[in-house]
């Protein structure tokens, strides 16, 4: 299994035990669901049966998204001109990185990432955001979206920004 860990804050943000595939070549995509959790009880990644799902919610129960709760993200929120002031910060110190450990990489990081923020400024408004745990400022932030359905979550985050650790 695969541990994907923010490479600024250090917060562990995805793991491959989740359906996710990559897009353009710069983020990671996952797909999500909502889920229903009890006080004190765990996500071991197992998803209910649609019987369950149907149940009411008892009063100590709680709708969730399953990567959300199974990393601790939090949700943060930003309006487009402070998303664009983060994001330019966040892509400086990704290209950093980038120029120390693999310099080939930056032309196409530089190009796509550019591509991939214009889709996601285009529609701001369909984005949600989620930092890790440590809610560290300067750390990736992970966006949320849903599907055509208007139900069914996915994530993505940028893949220049983990670093890979097999556990």
């Amino acid at each position: 299994m695969k541990l994907y860990i923010d490479k600024i804050s250090g917060d562990e943000m995805i793991s491959d035990g989740y359906r996710m595939k990559e897009v353009d070549d710069i983020v990671y995509e996952v797909d999500a669901a909502t889920i229903t959790i009890q006080d004190g009880e765990v996500d071991i990644g197992g998803n209910p049966s649609a019987e369950e799902a149907s149940e009411a919610l008892d009063s100590n129960a709680e709708q969730v998204i399953n990567v959300v709760h199974a990393y601790r993200l939090q949700q943060t929120s930003f309006d487009k001109k402070s998303f664009l002031v983060y994001l330019k910060g966040y892509m400086k110190a990704i290209k950093a990185d980038l120029q120390e450990s693999n310099p080939d990489r930056v032309p196409e990081f530089e190009k796509k990432a550019a591509e991939f923020a214009k889709k996601v400024i285009a529609k701001f408004s369909d984005w949600e955001f989620f930092t890790g745990e440590s809610m560290n400022p300067d750390g990736m932030v992970a966006l949320l979206n849903y599907r055509e359905d208007g139900v069914t979550p996915y994530f993505v985050f940028w893949k220049d920004g983990l670093k890979e650790t097999k556990i």
